[in-house]
């Protein structure tokens, strides 16, 4: 099999992306021809920090995803619903890891993000007070992008909650957002099945969300 001609040229146009503090390349024609095949092949993304820039995807692969820190206690009842780690201490951590002049930009989206919060409300019974809990609703946040580049740090982020009251009995979802309007889906029957959709989401990172649909996962 004969060896692509433009493979070598495409390597070193990555090189300079991830040399460059933002991620610019020559405006010629070469260059915008090998920027084709690399966004194409999902190989570099618009880069979310530098308007006009980019960004590759191999230079992703090292950065963290961001979730409840206690979520996997939740397949085995050791968490309850009420104790998961907050959306908003998530958020904190994925913004603390930006550089400072980043984490203003950051803020912008913390709202979308983390949702509303949960409340706890009690309800008198016969016997005994009882606790309603609204359904859980846990923010990630992990690198890539989608039809929109991601939020600072090229990230994307998305929530993993469950349908109904009930987290034994509930239908889950895994959603997944980019900046702006960009988004896609996956419904799974029980907590166990979101939570592995959930890492094999992690397991992947970085992607383009376009990606997604081989994951079953549907866009808007």
């Amino acid at each position: 099999m004969p060896l692509d001609p433009h493979a070598q040229f495409d390597q070193s146009v990555m090189e300079m992306i991830e040399r460059s503090p933002i991620g610019a390349v020559p405006h010629t024609t070469s260059y915008v021809e090998s920027l084709t095949r690399l966004y194409a092949a999902h190989q570099v993304y618009p880069s979310a920090d530098h308007k006009g820039g980019h960004v590759t995807a191999r230079s992703l692969a090292g950065r963290p995803a961001y979730f409840a820190a206690n979520l996997e206690g939740m397949a085995s009842g050791q968490t309850k619903p009420e104790a998961l780690e907050s959306n908003a201490k998530i958020f904190d951590r994925y913004v603390q890891s930006l550089p400072p002049g980043d984490r203003p930009r950051a803020e912008l989206h913390r709202a979308k993000a983390t949702g509303k919060p949960s409340h706890h409300r009690k309800h008198h019974g016969s016997d005994a007070i009882s606790v309603h809990h609204d359904p859980v609703h846990s923010l990630f946040l992990l690198p890539g992008t989608g039809i929109h580049p991601g939020l600072p740090g090229n990230y994307l982020y998305g929530s993993f909650f469950q349908s109904g009251s009930d987290a034994a009995s509930s239908a889950w979802a895994v959603h997944v957002h980019d900046s702006d309007d960009g988004a896609s889906f996956f419904e799974a029957p029980d907590l166990a099945a979101g939570l592995a959709k959930l890492h094999e989401l992690l397991d992947c990172a970085p992607f383009h969300m376009r990606e997604l649909e081989a994951l079953g996962f549907r866009s808007n």
